[in-house]
């Protein structure tokens, strides 16, 4: 009984090691394609549109194969010259393969000298296995910048190349993966936790794209005050007279 009974606490421990073995080998292979992810990544941003109304698009290309369990993070950290509506992202959610995290709340009505950079944090998806390719296309809009007193009639405005940030579920070794940045981030766009990411380092230093946005002339405030003070004046004589000729209380 006694041999019987060896026997069946030998064979579990023997199961038991065989398990753990294969799952270490499970997440070495997770960790292994995702140090292939790794790689040297394309990264490339365009602007759409002209006027205070852009649209940043940002494509990113993998030199790896296929693997599903990888999830992609792209971080933009935006000047306080534009901001996004949340409105607009939200109307636009359903038609997008991706999902949009903000840092903070946007005003959508105060200048630039008055607000803030923020950040968004971008989470591209796809049905399938996860893609070697992934393209976002983020509404931007301008502000209005103080009048100019020194003659620039445009003001250039600063879009940086995003940041892109890798993860898998199955690969809790990260530190595995130097020399690569390990870095906090949220887990998904419900911003319940955050989790470790890694950093993708570009194939080369990009620079950031730029645009311009037109700047009022400080130097006609006062012909334009007095103009608005003088048709105000006007009209207020004009309907008092209309309304005094016509009875009108």
């Amino acid at each position: 009984m006694y041999f019987k009974l060896f026997y069946v606490v030998s064979a579990l421990s023997l199961f038991s090691k065989c398990l753990c073995l294969g799952e270490k080998d499970e997440i070495q292979n997770h960790c292994d394609l995702l140090r292939q992810w790794l790689a040297p990544s394309s990264v490339r941003v365009e602007l759409n549109k002209k006027g205070f109304h852009r649209e940043v698009t940002t494509t990113v290309e993998f030199r790896s194969k296929e693997l599903s369990s990888v999830k992609v993070l792209l971080i933009h950290r935006w000047p306080r010259d534009v901001y996004v509506d949340p409105y607009q992202l939200a109307s636009l959610s359903d038609q997008n393969n991706w999902k949009i995290l903000l840092d903070s709340a946007i005003d959508l009505e105060v200048p630039a000298h008055k607000a803030s950079g923020f950040v968004t944090y971008v989470y591209p998806f796809s049905t399938g296995p996860t893609s070697k390719l992934f393209k976002v296309t983020i509404p931007i809009h301008g502000r209005y910048h103080k009048p100019s007193f020194d003659g620039k009639m445009l003001k250039s405005v600063d879009i940086e190349v995003p940041e892109l940030l890798l993860r898998s579920e199955k690969c809790a070794q990260l530190s595995s993966l130097e020399p690569h940045t390990v870095v906090d981030a949220p887990c998904t766009a419900s911003n319940s936790s955050t989790c470790s990411w890694v950093k993708v380092k570009p194939q080369q230093d990009l620079n950031p794209v730029s645009f311009q946005l037109p700047v009022g002339d400080g130097s006609l405030m006062a012909h334009v005050c007095g103009g608005t003070l003088l048709v105000t004046m006007i009209c207020c004589v004009a309907l008092s007279k209309y309304m005094w000729k016509h009875q009108v209380i």
